[in-house]
């Protein structure tokens, strides 16, 4: 089984997520592009700015991290594949004892902080009315 057609779960493979991941950025960034338009047209002094530039730099990190824990997931499965295809053990997908356990660690890390930033957004969610149109 090659690389892109490892199937991480019942109908997702390493592919579809490689593809995802680069949709998420790409749609990703045209919404900061058209919520930076419609923020700009109704800025008209420099205090208007102070007040909507951190919520814009509050969309973009969010943007930017959620797309390094696809990375950071990717990379894993990448090292999964890579080590189950080497190996001869099917249940241990090639790994030792230490690596599983980094990669299980890895994983938890990568979660803990998606479910942060998800968390933090949810309570920080500014959706002021002029947005909306």
């Amino acid at each position: 089984m090659s690389e892109k057609e490892f199937e991480i779960f019942e109908g997702k493979t390493f592919q579809d997520l490689t593809k995802d991941i680069y949709e998420n950025t790409t749609t990703k960034r045209q919404q900061i592009d058209e919520l930076v338009s419609k923020i700009n047209a109704f800025i008209q002094t420099l205090d208007d700015a102070i007040l909507v530039a951190p919520i814009i730099k509050d969309f973009i990190d969010a943007s930017v991290k959620n797309d390094e824990h696809l990375v950071k997931l990717a990379s894993v499965l990448q090292r999964i594949i890579t080590n189950s295809q080497g190996g001869s053990d099917e249940d241990s997908m090639g790994l030792s004892d230490s690596e599983k356990e980094e990669l299980m660690e890895t994983l938890q890390d990568t979660v803990d902080e998606l479910q942060k930033e998800s968390n933090k957004i949810k309570d920080e969610h500014i959706s002021p009315s002029f947005l909306d149109n």
